[in-house]
């Protein structure tokens, strides 16, 4: 018999989770707050559920793919939450980007209720999620592991333990955010001086990306700009958060970081002028005078 397996939140990253764990054999539960995208994966195969709470139920494992430690403390442990629901034994993978703290917290909270955890962020983007091959920073008790090797065999190409204690892998995880949010600031900033100076801009990118300048970061998200779309894939107001999470874990011990401070407000800046909701390539909006083109 195929194990149940829960998905809460089926945005760009959890809807290719899902599907991945759908082709791996699995009976896949899934819960999201948009009910149209349910009946979606309903169609595919997935089985639709009202709240966390009747996912949990049914569920062997069950995966949080939503934004913030907010909405993870909400899906888990709030009302309609999934832990109060599942299972003695079962396992939480708990793959949102939070502070390392929270990770710790919340593992001692899952594991008072009788459940494993895993603090298992994730990265990749919607594309290695949809092809079951993202990069895991995962951390917690062996026994979390042992009962959830067949899903992280199914969603990711890379899994990193980075030993038992929750926290680690979330502590990883902003470290690879604080780099991904100053690579996309700098590439928006090099683009923008391209632009302003009147450089051919497809000709710049092309030159950047088979030069020593080129990041991951630029490669992919300065297609975004050249096309002038910024439908969100992920936020300039996740990055808002994320490097919020850097400076706040550095701020603790009192340790410095000039570079992720100065992105960290590049983003603030594209948010407060109206730029939250679009792509974190839109951070390039914040530069006066940069003619942006337009959709096609």
């Amino acid at each position: 018999m195929s194990r149940n397996i829960g998905v809460v939140g089926l945005g760009a990253m959890g809807l290719g989770v899902a599907r991945s764990l759908l082709r791996a054999g699995l009976r896949v539960h899934a819960s999201d707050v948009r009910s149209e995208v349910l009946q979606a994966f309903a169609v595919e195969g997935g089985i639709a559920c009202a709240n966390p709470a009747e996912l949990g139920a049914q569920c062997d494992v069950v995966i949080t793919l939503v934004v913030n430690a907010a909405q993870t403390e909400s899906v888990l442990f709030g009302p309609q939450g999934a832990v109060a629901a599942m299972k003695p034994g079962g396992v939480v993978i708990a793959s949102a980007t939070v502070s390392p703290e929270f990770a710790v917290r919340l593992g001692r909270r899952v594991e008072a209720a009788g459940l494993q955890m895993l603090d298992a962020p994730v990265s990749g983007g919607a594309a290695r999620a949809a092809s079951g091959e993202m990069t895991m920073m995962t951390s917690g008790p062996a026994a979390a592991y042992e009962g959830a090797e067949d899903v992280l065999a199914a969603i990711a190409g890379k899994v990193y333990r980075l030993g038992p204690a929750h926290g680690a892998g979330s502590k990883v995880k902003i470290i690879n955010q604080l780099l991904a949010g100053v690579h996309i600031a700098a590439a928006a900033e090099a683009m923008a001086l391209g632009l302003r100076e009147g450089v051919d801009p497809d000709a710049l990118y092309d030159v950047i990306t088979h030069s020593a300048g080129n990041s991951w970061m630029f490669e992919d998200r300065v297609p975004h700009i050249l096309k002038g779309d910024y439908t969100p894939l992920s936020a300039v107001d996740i990055f808002v958060k994320d490097l919020g999470l850097v400076l706040d874990t550095a701020r603790a011990t009192k340790f410095p970081l000039p570079l992720s401070a100065a992105a960290h407000q590049m983003f603030m800046m594209a948010s407060t002028a109206g730029h939250g909701g679009e792509d974190d390539s839109a951070v390039i909006k914040i530069f006066p005078g940069i003619d942006v083109p337009a959709p096609q």
